[in-house]
């Protein structure tokens, strides 16, 4: 029964969203961190794209909310995008991945680019990202910073992308997996020695931690705990540090084993403020003597 004054929410019906590609992010971990906008945004549109439907079916069943469910990643098929933009014409479509926002490290970019070449309607409902999460409970400098996605999974190439953003003087993230862990811990102590890193995982959930220190000690534990779960690890800015001639020729050596000369003079002038064309004129002789 209504009272005067009272209005009932089942005599209103809910209003419908304009057509167009809605972003909706999603939480990492807690449900809890689910938007009062996002899940107004679920209730009114028309119709889901996701990465796995049982994934987000799940999350939707927790809210309450019965939606038509596309499966949509980055595997689709152009027609299926067309077809999915096509639709946007005249319908509220949200796109969501599995966790988080869409778009990082997520599949989305295409869909987001046709839309907008066609002239559909985008916008965006923020709200938890793992990065972002990250970032803020590492402790590390966050006044600049880069996301750089997820380290590739072979030595060489996680090598020569590490070695690339070597000369960047911010904190990197990065989005990594719990058995490629002490890999590539590894080779950011070799490319990127003296630089502290921070290692969050589980964010969010039950078992959330973030330990920070220099590579060696976070390989030792998780040598000793072996992780589980999603992780974002992070690399804070290069520190320079006071180094004498002879510090400077032992960074030089170890440099010189990877690196060629100018670039291991470039790594040490980085790292402890020395010349570099000073640095540069030793590592030459170190090579050749």
């Amino acid at each position: 029964m209504v009272h005067e004054g009272q209005v009932s929410d089942t005599l209103i019906p809910e209003q419908s969203l304009d057509p167009g590609l809605y972003i909706v992010a999603t939480p990492i971990g807690n449900l809890g961190d689910i938007t009062l906008r996002a899940i107004d945004v679920l209730k009114r549109c028309e119709g889901v794209a996701c990465e796995d439907t049982r994934v987000t079916g799940k999350l939707l069943k927790h809210l309450g909310i019965s939606k038509p469910l596309w499966r949509y990643d980055d595997h689709s098929e152009h027609r299926d995008r067309t077809r999915l933009v096509d639709s946007m014409r005249t319908r509220a479509v949200v796109l969501v991945s599995d966790a988080g926002t869409p778009l990082v490290s997520d599949p989305g970019y295409r869909l987001v680019n046709d839309c907008r070449a066609e002239g559909i309607p985008v916008t965006v409902v923020p709200g938890a990202c793992a990065a972002i999460a990250g970032l803020s409970l590492s402790g590390l400098p966050n006044d600049r910073f880069l996301f750089a996605g997820f380290l590739p999974g072979k030595d060489k190439a996680r090598r020569e992308f590490l070695e690339e953003l070597a000369p960047v003087d911010t904190t990197l993230v990065f989005h990594e997996t719990s058995p490629r862990l002490l890999k590539s811990l590894e080779t950011i102590g070799e490319v990127l020695p003296h630089r502290e890193v921070a290692v969050a995982r589980e964010l969010t959930k039950l078992h959330e931690e973030c330990r920070r220190g220099l590579t060696h000690g976070l390989v030792a534990y998780y040598e000793a705990h072996p992780p589980k779960g999603e992780i974002v690890l992070l690399v804070g800015p290069p520190v320079p540090i006071e180094a004498s001639e002879a510090d400077a020729d032992i960074l030089l050596a170890e440099a010189l084993q990877t690196l060629k000369p100018s670039q291991a003079a470039s790594r040490v002038a980085k790292e402890t403020g020395l010349d570099r064309k000073q640095l540069y004129a030793r590592a030459m002789e170190l090579r050749e003597g």
